[in-house]
């Protein structure tokens, strides 16, 4: 494991969101609506480079627009095991959330579905860099970082790395502070403007 997955891992999705702000990220490489189906509890984290798959309509080329069928199963998460995968982030949706489970398999997706992937969806292409549309759209390109937890997922350009990891170490220390204060007595704007300098 690089210094740079433990680093990065070892921060929540939110620290990360933080400290992208902060660097003028304007979504915080925050993807939104994808939440963790599996496995069950709180402790899960994932972190680590992206392997991209872009998965369009049978009958297209483009991505699909909200497709309700599953593009991940039981099955792709026993392959994936097998090849060493951390974990899966879907921008859509997933089943066999009991086989997920039983192999305590992280997968964060959109939702489940009953219907698998054919005759629906197809992979298109590996590797690729991927635009995930939200608020305002997030581009991932093969190989950034991914962290994803109970909080969200958040994808982390490798160039900014370095940066991130020391605000993120700011952020976390200012935020202990700020909870001594508060838990002490302190009113929440009143440790703000003394430890984040705003209100």
């Amino acid at each position: 494991m690089s210094s740079s997955t433990f680093s990065l891992g070892s921060f929540s999705s939110c620290e990360i969101s933080d400290a992208l702000i902060k660097l003028g990220v304007a979504h915080g490489g925050h993807i939104p609506d994808i939440h963790i189906v599996s496995p069950l509890g709180s402790s899960t984290r994932i972190c680590g480079p992206a392997y991209t798959v872009r998965m369009v309509l049978t009958s297209d080329t483009t991505a699909p627009n909200q497709a309700k069928n599953a593009v991940w199963g039981g099955l792709m998460t026993a392959g994936a095991q097998a090849r060493g995968a951390l974990g899966v982030i879907i921008s859509g949706r997933c089943r066999d959330l009991a086989e997920h489970r039983f192999a305590g398999f992280p997968v964060f997706s959109r939702g489940h579905s009953t219907l698998g992937q054919s005759p629906f969806t197809r992979p298109s292409a590996l590797n690729v860099p991927l635009t995930i549309n939200s608020f305002p759209a997030v581009r991932v390109e093969p190989g950034d970082w991914m962290i994803a937890d109970e909080d969200g997922v958040v994808c982390v350009s490798p160039s900014l790395t370095e940066q991130v990891i020391e605000l993120a170490t700011k952020g976390r220390e200012i935020d202990e502070r700020c909870l001594e204060d508060i838990k002490a007595g302190t009113g929440i704007q009143a440790a703000f403007k003394k430890h984040r300098g705003k209100l």
